[in-house]
């Protein structure tokens, strides 16, 4: 009993670092931004109605959508955006429209993340650091420099892993909601009266009597639950209990005693609006919070970042983006993996970011679209799983979601108000991403159409090779292929060129499927040819690394040989030739062609020794 009631206090401990540090570091900034838009007259009733808002939101959005209903839905135990997208496409497999409009709608908000990606590290180390010029406005020139030198060192560590440091995330974390609630408490022991605005009744009247505010500042509150997607995304890391046990009995507390008194804070003291979070602390603890909020912020960051290598693993492996070098951090855990194109990308737009934007209530106007547009897509999808998947009553699932969607939509309208003072940026992000995805999504579907038009029946063409046999030479070859029932290239050309025939010929398609996980008992369809050939299906989930010569060896007691000395793989290395006339349009078959030719190569991806790679190019017209 005891171990386990350590180890739920490590993992909660542990979710603590990774999955809050994004809503944690909020609070440098929400409160900051709703009264400082200038919508919001200064009085007692509206510090009261706002905090009652921020109070309400993040009850209800986190609270109750996250953490009570969204947690539900995991996909074998795995959470975020596409375990949910694939739990929903499979809910509607009997309704092929529907479900390829709810994959477009999926992929379109996990594009949307690459956005989100982009503001939250820049945003969050930003206005920690701009806790400097609360110290001494002299620093002010020194906020951007400084900014940008933290972020550096952050991507440049990230090829080296986080297990050494990653240790530390959860205390430092617990450390600063510490800090954050004592921060409070001390301005709220100033006016303890400034309770009373958990009231509902408070925010009601403030949307009543003010109802164009109210929708105009909700572009500013939803900053309070920025880093709520998190709660889901990494519940496949820790479970839902860890989860739910550090958000009701550390993070939602400490949140709601500092934003608390960051409202006293802002009643005995309005001057205090240019930067209420630094200015609760006395001047001795400030250099002290500076470094603390810097180092909650790159925690925060790294969680993302590290999500950020996560989602791309998994949106290559459902075949939407290419391969990429996907190198692992970790001997012990398979899920700490560095990917150097995602990592150096999201830098360089970061710092674009910072560039463009250069403070962080600049950054806040780009912040929140991208975020509550991602909410309202977990919403609807949360629809079609508790209505098809969990099979609830249609009355039941529009009510458990519907009251949500409601909630989600205002957010995002208002968040519309700012599309053009920086909301287009993460936008632009995001239709750039989805691009990308569609484009190689179909590219591979017209690729693979090529092939099978062009191709022969394998069980046939063995047939007619073995009535007049080439040479069989010692050892085992293994030729991938698209499509299983198919003559690979990689054979065409070896016959043709080399005019021999190994002593066994295995023939691999390897298929990702929408479920996180596939165990290894499940890994590989077999199929016996005759002639010492075998057809071979190896499965994998969108969570699963391939390693395709682990998978191979469970061939050896089906009488194939498959010692590491004497195998051989044969790839297929296409160039594919963008042609005039049906698919896609021109610029995008290009985009393919660059994209297909810029791909990791798949020995890499599939951990094929180097050493028995062989590689036969052939030109595919699409």
């Amino acid at each position: 009993m005891s171990v386990q009631k350590s180890s739920l206090a490590a993992l909660t401990l542990g979710a603590l670092g990774v999955v809050y540090g994004d809503i944690g570091t909020s609070v440098l900034y929400a409160v900051k931004e709703v009264f400082g838009s200038g919508h919001v007259a200064f009085t007692h009733e509206n510090v009261y109605g706002v905090l009652s808002i921020i109070f309400w939101t993040l009850t209800i959005i986190v609270s109750l959508k996250y953490v009570t209903l969204v947690l539900r839905a995991d996909n074998h135990g795995e959470g975020g955006l596409v375990a949910m997208l694939t739990l929903a496409s499979q809910a509607v497999a009997d309704k092929p429209q529907l479900r390829k409009l709810l994959l477009l709608v999926g992929i379109f908000g996990t594009s949307l993340f690459y956005g989100d990606g982009v503001i939250t590290p820049a945003i969050s180390v930003l206005s920690a650091v701009e806790g400097l010029e609360v110290f001494s406005p002299a620093t002010r020139r020194a906020v951007i420099p400084l900014t940008l030198l933290i972020l550096f060192a952050l991507f440049a560590v990230q090829k080296h892993g986080t297990a050494g440091i990653g240790k530390f995330f959860g205390p430092v974390t617990l450390v600063w909601f510490a800090a954050i609630a004592m921060l409070g408490v001390g301005n709220i022991l100033g006016h303890p009266e400034i309770l009373w605005a958990m009231s509902p009744h408070h925010a009601l009247r403030f949307i009543h009597d003010e109802p164009k505010i109210a929708f105009i500042i909700l572009g500013a509150v939803v900053l309070c639950v920025t880093g709520g997607e998190a709660l889901y995304a990494d519940m496949g890391h820790f479970g839902k209990r860890p989860i739910r046990i550090a958000w009701f009995s550390v993070v939602m507390p400490a949140l709601t005693l500092n934003y608390f008194g960051q409202g006293a804070l802002l009643l005995s003291e309005p001057e205090a609006v240019k930067n209420p979070f630094f200015m609760m602390a006395p001047e001795w603890a400030l250099l002290p919070l500076v470094a603390l909020a810097t180092a909650a912020t790159v925690i925060a960051s790294q969680a993302l970042i590290s999500g950020a290598f996560s989602v791309t693993k998994q949106v290559i492996q459902l075949g939407y983006l290419p391969r990429l070098r996907i190198e692992h951090t970790s001997a012990r855990d398979t899920g700490q993996i560095y990917i150097p194109f995602i990592n150096w990308g999201l830098f360089v737009l970061i710092v674009l970011a910072v560039m463009l934007f250069k403070s962080s209530s600049n950054l806040a106007s780009a912040y929140g679209i991208a975020v509550t547009l991602d909410m309202l897509i977990t919403t609807v999808l949360t629809f079609f799983v508790v209505r098809y998947a969990w099979r609830y009553p249609l009355g039941l699932a529009v009510g458990a979601t519907g009251f949500f969607f409601v909630i989600d939509f205002a957010f995002f309208s208002s968040n519309l108000l700012k599309l053009l003072d920086g909301g287009w940026f993460p936008l632009l992000i995001g239709a750039a991403v989805f691009t990308l995805m569609t484009t190689w999504k179909q590219g591979r579907a017209l690729l693979n159409a090529s092939l099978r038009r062009d191709a022969l029946d394998l069980p046939s063409f063995l047939e007619a090779v073995f009535v007049n046999p080439p040479v069989r030479v010692e050892g085992t070859a293994v030729f991938l292929n698209a499509e299983p029932g198919l003559v690979p290239n990689a054979l065409m050309h070896n016959l043709k060129h080399n005019k021999v025939l190994h002593r066994y010929n295995v023939f691999v398609t390897v298929r990702n499927h929408e479920v996180p996980w596939i165990g290894l008992n499940k890994r590989l369809e077999i199929e016996s040819l005759g002639h010492d050939c075998w057809q071979v299906i190896v499965h994998y989930g969108f969570k699963n690394d391939p390693d395709l010569p682990k998978a191979l060896a469970q061939l050896t007691s089906r009488g194939c040989p498959m010692d590491p000395m004497n195998t051989s793989y044969f790839l297929s290395r296409d160039i594919v030739i963008p042609t005039v006339g049906e698919g896609m349009a021109p610029w995008r078959e290009k985009l393919f062609a660059q994209m297909h030719h810029n791909a990791s190569g798949a020995a890499e991806f599939l951990r094929l020794p180097n050493n028995a790679v062989v590689e036969l190019g052939s030109k595919i017209e699409i």
